[in-house]
């Protein structure tokens, strides 16, 4: 006989398990399942763990910019402290008992296993049958992509969740991948002593963003003794003696301890059985409406939905899909100023559109740049001020609809732009703000004085 209970949480990722959160506290029974880990890849692999790692090794940075600014320095690089941070504050060594016991706490009901939906609100996991009254809420996140490249399962390559929880680190990394994940965990790795080289297929470095994103990135990684091979396709792994050897496309080859794969996410679908309930089999991506209903009695949400695979935007759906469940107002979701952060140093924080997206969509727009080393915080901060900031204004309707902050705390400075975009303040509003001086900042101030206008038929040749 079937267990039943009103709502069925199909995986337990972040969003999944703040929706089984709230519908509990709204004394609704949910069960949920989890094959892995309760929380997902955010608090195990992801945001918390890695940036512990990035804290670190940017601490050692900023001691090795002492000389010429503050005196002499010295450092010695000590991973451990790291570790034992990763393993004690971030993950509880990879046990998720405190999330289990969090999320059974609230009254839930909690099944260790892989799920294979039945029927419309039917799931099957380990021969037990679970049925809901009302409502699948599917929350399957993504996990690490593997390119089918020949010989790779030859060797022990790494992903983000093996070079998370790593004790050690290797004497040599290849990266494959220049994006946001590669990239991050690279320069972290370097700064404590590995010997990295970075392989892109495409032309540049974080190819979501501007390209001169990409190039000052480059430049930094560079200078930092990091290897950048762009326009590079990796053609076959070979397993050697000290590690693997890559063979690239343009006839070069690189040697190293580990291969780091960092080539993108992939969602985890199909979900078996998704046909029971109706949904598409053959997507990579579940398509949801703007409450995030998939089918009727169905929602989604999280990265298998494919909006973008960040943590915040999975809580902003999850928020969404918990008040359309419990019939309260709420707002439609409105991805207008998506926003995301690639925590190298420099920071680059990005939302809205790019300059190519709005030439796409055939917009008249305006540009406006301001390099931060030229302004009164950057020659302030000196060492480590490569750095910029790109205003996207579309000139029909006077606002601004795409921005890029790329300096010590880009992260930070992105709010202003974001909220900027999300509430259309105009172009003539944003200047007449007072912007604090001297901050990081004020550089949109000044970028907002550099507009300058690309029609569209010159947009081709900017």
């Amino acid at each position: 006989m079937a267990e039943q209970a009103e709502y069925i949480i199909i995986r337990l990722d972040i969003s999944g398990e703040h929706i089984g959160g709230e519908l509990a506290e709204a004394s609704h029974d949910v069960i949920g399942i989890e094959r892995a880990l309760v929380g997902g890849e955010c608090p195990y692999w992801g945001c918390l763990p890695s940036k512990r790692m990035i804290r670190a090794a940017n601490l050692l940075a900023e001691a090795r910019r002492i000389p010429g600014v503050a005196g002499d320095s010295s450092v010695t690089a000590d991973f451990a402290p790291v570790m034992l941070r990763i393993r004690e504050e971030a993950t509880d060594h990879w046990n998720d008992q405190v999330a289990v016991d969090r999320f059974t706490g609230k009254g839930r009901r909690f099944v260790r296993g892989s799920a294979t939906i039945t029927g419309p609100r039917s799931v099957e996991v380990d021969g037990t049958v679970y049925e809901a009254s009302k409502g699948l809420v599917i929350a399957t996140g993504a996990g690490p992509a593997i390119p089918p490249i020949p010989s790779i399962e030859d060797v022990e390559y790494w992903t983000n969740h093996e070079a998370t929880e790593a004790a050690t680190l290797p004497a040599s990394l290849i990266i494959l991948g220049g994006g946001v994940i590669g990239l991050e965990l690279g320069q972290a790795m370097s700064r404590f002593g590995t010997k990295v080289s970075v392989v892109e297929t495409l032309p540049g470095l974080l190819p979501q963003h501007e390209p001169e994103v990409g190039e000052l990135i480059a430049e930094v990684f560079a200078s930092g003794g990091i290897e950048i091979h762009t326009n590079a396709r990796a053609e076959r792994v070979e397993k050697t003696d000290i590690g693997m050897k890559l063979h690239l496309s343009n006839g070069s080859t690189l040697e190293a301890e580990r291969l780091l794969v960092a080539a993108g996410r992939k969602t985890n679908l199909p979900a078996p059985g998704i046909g029971a309930a109706g949904l598409d089999e053959s997507v990579r991506f579940i398509e949801v409406d703007s409450r995030m209903r998939a089918a009727a009695g169905i929602c989604a949400v999280g990265d298998n939905t494919g909006v973008g695979a960040f943590t915040h935007l999975a809580n902003y759906q999850a928020a969404i899909a918990v008040a359309n469940i419990l019939g309260q107002d709420t707002h439609n979701a409105d991805y207008t100023a998506v926003a995301s952060v690639a925590f190298t140093d420099p920071e680059v924080g990005a939302v809205g559109q790019t300059e190519q997206q709005a030439r796409d969509a055939g917009l008249r727009i305006c540009i406006g740049r301001q390099q931060v080393p030229h302004s009164a915080r950057g020659r302030l901060h000196k060492a480590g001020n490569e750095d910029f900031i790109n205003l996207i204004e579309d000139a029909e309707g006077g606002v601004l609809i795409g921005a890029t902050s790329v300096n010590p705390h880009g992260g930070e400075v992105l709010g202003l732009l974001t909220l900027a975009i999300h509430a259309g303040v105009s172009i003539e509003e944003f200047r007449r703000m007072h912007f604090a001086y001297p901050t990081f900042h004020k550089g949109a101030e000044d970028a907002l004085r550099d507009f300058v206008a690309q029609p569209v038929e010159e947009l081709a040749t900017v």
